[in-house]
């Protein structure tokens, strides 16, 4: 099977390019490099991709058609289906760059849409996101939840695409799963994203920030479990599906503290201050439907999964100190 992911250098797509290589697939993959975070880490993730296979690379952003005609073009086959991963990403970057969000998360999909449609590709994952559930009270969340009131941009967008890509499934015939995941974390995370940010801090003594009171509860999701799952859907892609990928389990941001400072082997330094405006007060994944029609089944625990994260981030350390 010939696979187009976008975001191929990013956390989760270099993970899931090197697993679709792993297991026989050819990988064209596309990168921008956005200056999010730095250039290094994201060459070494695709490093880390073409240890499963030979990695076939573009640089370049998803809103140019040239780009995505030259990646979709038959060099060597037909494209069989995309994963479309690049995005820009951050709930609170979202509420700084509002309009930068929309033209890429949305603009960007449309341009992919496009290109897929050109070429006669009708198959496609779009990446959405947990936090198209907003500040739900209701938990655990489900795919067939009210979904319309999101509260950041970042999480308008992910909605948007999932309605977009709902369009050309209706319109065009696309087969298309929308993809919802609950915070992944694991080796090769964004430098920005919480659990990587508290070992940092932990490591060097330095106080752990808590936004609210510490119940803020996530539904965290370790990396490989989230690649059998986007394996999965891409192994059974038909029709029109939305799915919940997460871990079906919920800890609290200082339950999440607690453990990480015992693996550690440090006591945290918490600095409590206000919740910040569009993080919400909890992800919790239903994730029947994905085991049903899936076969999802996540096998890793938090405890496990930190331990694996940390053994990671020591050894990133000692190569990087």
């Amino acid at each position: 099977m010939k696979v187009f992911v976008t975001g191929a250098a990013g956390f989760i797509g270099s993970h899931l390019c090197r697993a679709l290589l792993s297991r026989g697939d050819r990988v064209v993959g596309l990168d921008n490099f956005d200056t999010f975070y730095p250039r290094s880490q994201k060459e070494a993730n695709l490093n880390f991709a073409a240890e499963g296979g030979p990695l076939e690379f573009v640089e370049g952003d998803i809103r140019k058609a040239e780009i995505l005609d030259h990646c979709l073009a038959a060099q060597g086959g037909i494209t069989d289906a995309v994963i479309h991963l690049a995005a820009l990403a951050g709930v609170q970057l979202s509420l700084a760059e509002p309009l930068r969000f929309q033209e890429v998360n949305l603009n960007g999909t449309a341009q992919v849409l496009e290109a897929m449609r050109r070429h006669g590709v009708r198959r496609l994952i779009f990446a959405s996101s947990s936090s198209v559930y907003g500040d739900s009270p209701k938990i655990p969340f489900q795919e067939g939840d009210p979904v319309d009131h999101p509260i950041s941009p970042y999480a308008a967008t992910k909605k948007a695409g999932e309605l977009l890509t709902h369009v050309y499934h209706h319109l065009f015939g696309f087969d298309v799963h929308c993809l919802r995941f609950f915070t992944v974390y694991g080796p090769r995370q964004r430098p920005d994203l919480a659990i990587r940010k508290f070992a940092e801090l932990m490591t060097l003594g330095d106080p752990v920030p808590i936004y609210g009171d510490g119940s803020q509860s996530r539904d965290f999701t370790y990396i490989d479990d989230i690649v059998a799952g986007v394996l999965a859907s891409l192994d059974n892609l038909a029709s029109y599906r939305i799915y919940n990928l997460g871990r079906g389990q919920a800890a609290s941001v200082l339950d999440l503290v607690k453990i990480m400072g015992r693996i550690l082997g440090v006591k945290a330094d918490l600095a409590y201050s206000p919740r910040k405006p569009g993080d919400v007060a909890r992800t919790y994944a239903d994730i029947s439907l994905a085991a049903k029609e899936l076969g999802y089944l996540p096998v890793v625990s938090l405890a496990e999964g930190l331990e694996r994260f940390i053994a990671w981030f020591r050894s990133a350390a000692k190569q990087h100190p």
